[in-house]
Parts: C-alpha cells; structure tokens; sequence
C-alpha cells in the first residue's frame, strides 16, 4: 500500500482536529466508520488514522471485547507488523488485561491460527503488562510457533520475553533455557539482550 508521506505528528494533529469536530454518536457507527476507513484506503495513513480513532479517548469505554471482532480484521488484512504491532498491543493487550477471563481462551486460539499475524498478536499483546503478564498463558501461546521459520514468529517470541525480562529476568532466563535448541536463534538472543547473565 503506497504512503502519501505524512509523519507521524501531522497526522495525529490532523485526526485529534477532524475527532473532535466531529464525534460518533454511539459504538456502532465508531466501529462502522473505523473499518470503513480501514477497508476503503488506499493509503497507508489512511489506515493510521483508522487505527488512531479506534484508540481516540472519547470512546475508550467501548476498548472491551465488543471490538475484537474489528481488531482481529485488522490484524489479518493489515497483514504487516506496523498495523498489527500497534493493535495488539495497545489494543488488545488492555482488553485482554481487563477482561481476562474472556479472553484468554481467544488468545490461546489465536495462537494456532493459520493466519501467521493473528499467531503473532497472541504472542505480544502481554507486551507492556509487566506484573500482570499471565506467564502460563505466554508460554502456551509461543509453544505452536516456537519451531517457525517464519522471521516475524520467531521475532515476536523474543521481543514477548525481552519485554517481560525488564520485570522478571529470572523467569525469562528460567524459560529460555529450559526450551534449549528448540527456541531458535533469534528468539534466544531477543529474549536475552537486556539480561546480564
């Protein structure tokens, strides 16, 4: 998808200016107009700005698990890890922390998905949940994807253990090594960056 060249900061200012101005008046016509945005663009900052009302404070109580259904779309047809990165984590990450009972079981689903960017968002949307960070449910999402060659699996396992070292660097070393061989290079050496061993 071609970019029209528009940094970051313009296009959130630009998006906070047309947000305000024009408020949605419920959650049905919030999800309608963020897919329709994302669906019709032809832009990659079309999308941004897509992904950017979806975080808009204004409906921050509707971030529950009503709007997985729309995340998970764009996960899927976003397909690439500047779209998918910023969605798990910061917005499925809070509803799995929030509703965790819930969705949990998605997570755990998501992780055996045949879609490899839906595996990818149950491996980093504990991204950031540090002392809430529910370890069993981490490792039971990598285990599906630990022996993948596909670079952006491998990646996320690592990035979710480095994340997680910064708070528990003896449960990450504690994992890494009781995967031995099987955690492949790259995974290893993401998880380990920041720990002094």
């Amino acid at each position: 998808m071609p970019y029209y060249g528009v940094q970051s900061t313009p296009l959130r200012q630009v998006c906070k200016e047309v947000f305000t101005e024009y408020p949605l008046a419920d959650r049905p016509q919030w999800t309608e107009t963020a897919l329709s945005l994302w669906r019709k663009a032809k832009f990659r900052e079309e999308r941004y700005a897509a992904r950017e009302l979806t975080g808009w404070r204004l409906y921050a109580s509707w971030q529950d698990v009503h709007a997985l259904p729309m995340y998970l779309e764009m996960v899927s047809t976003g397909a690439w890890w500047d779209h998918v990165d910023e969605v798990a984590i910061r917005r499925i990450g809070p509803i799995h922390r929030a509703y965790r009972e819930t969705v949990t079981p998605m997570v755990r689903r998501w992780s055996t998905d045949d879609d490899m960017w839906i595996r990818r968002t149950s491996i980093i949307c504990q991204i950031g949940a540090k002392a809430s960070t529910d370890y069993d449910l981490l490792a039971e999402v990598i285990e599906p994807s630990v022996e993948s060659r596909e670079f952006f699996l491998p990646k996320a396992i690592g990035w979710a253990l480095r994340d997680l070292a910064w708070h528990d660097p003896d449960w990450v070393v504690s994992y890494v090594d009781s995967m031995g061989d099987r955690l492949s290079g790259l995974s290893r050496r993401e998880a380990l960056k920041n720990v002094d061993r």
